[in-house]
């Protein structure tokens, strides 16, 4: 495999290429994540089963977007490849540099990102990724629709598959369309917005694994609020350039269900009691 990584890499640089130290990574389900280099280039190699080559394609394609739409720093995809078993991407490197952490500057990026409205719908041309799990970006006009058939009910229906029921999801997902803003235009969203999600390079702000689709512009901003929540001049810079409006303290734990679902599905364990008590919050 690694004599087709190498070799796609001198197609993509269109000079040949050759690593001489590979080191094995932190890696994810059945994805195993490498970094390789030689004197003059340095990448993060991604490996996985040939049925995740889709997953790696939506991948790239999100990561340009966010390059195209957004100021923050994304690791470029240098190729895409396949052997008869396996399907590798391969990401170029930005150097970690978390002495110049500027979470004032990222607030401000990600508010000038929601703010440019360039998509009159809710979605994505194609399905987006978090883990191994799919995200289905199927257009819509309503952003309440959207959200609470695409994202909660498509979560509570994984879990149910599995013998989890907590609600009728039909009912749960009317109710959830209830309490969503009808006036909510549709912003580029990261999708997976949280501290493990950001670094810094020379004091500039990078976002990594994104799963990017057209939403509302909270959804962002609660995610990074439930995990792990980011220090407050990364919000107050956010305020500052696009103020969020009247009633985010309402929808927040509702946005919040979503990530919720997402682990609960990916890890069980604490995670299913978590969303059972924020169901119950939601319907009371």
């Amino acid at each position: 495999m690694w004599n087709a990584v190498n070799q796609q890499i001198s197609e993509a640089l269109h000079q040949p290429f050759s690593f001489n130290h590979k080191e094995q990574l932190r890696g994810c389900d059945n994805e195993k994540r490498f970094y390789i280099a030689n004197d003059d280039h340095r990448y993060i190699v991604k490996v996985d089963l040939l049925s995740a080559l889709e997953r790696f394609e939506s991948e790239s394609k999100v990561r340009d977007l966010l390059i195209r739409d957004s100021d923050f720093l994304v690791a470029d995809t240098v190729t895409i490849g396949t052997t008869l078993e396996f399907c590798f991407m391969v990401l170029e490197v930005i150097p970690k540099q978390s002495e110049q952490e500027n979470w004032q500057e990222c607030g401000v990026l990600l508010a000038k990102m929601h703010n440019r409205f360039e998509q009159e719908m809710f979605g994505l041309e194609q399905d987006s990724y978090i883990h191994h799990l799919v995200q289905p970006n199927q257009w819509h006009k309503k952003w309440e629709t959207f959200f609470a058939e695409e994202r909660i009910g498509w979560q509570l229906q994984l879990l149910k598959e599995k013998g989890i029921e907590y609600v009728d999801i039909d009912d749960f997902v009317i109710t959830i369309k209830s309490l969503l803003p009808h006036h909510s235009k549709p912003s580029l969203l990261h999708g997976n917005f949280w501290k493990g999600n950001i670094y810094f390079s020379d004091g500039k702000p990078c976002v990594d694994n994104p799963a990017c689709y057209y939403g509302d512009r909270e959804v962002d901003l609660a995610m990074s609020e439930l995990f792990a929540p980011l220090p407050e001049s990364f919000y107050d810079a956010y305020q500052n350039v696009f103020e969020l409006p009247v009633g985010y303290e309402i929808r927040r734990p509702i946005y919040q269900l979503y990530p919720l679902l997402l682990h609960a599905n990916l890890y069980a364990g604490d995670y299913l009691n978590q969303v059972q008590k924020r169901v119950n919050e939601i319907l009371k």
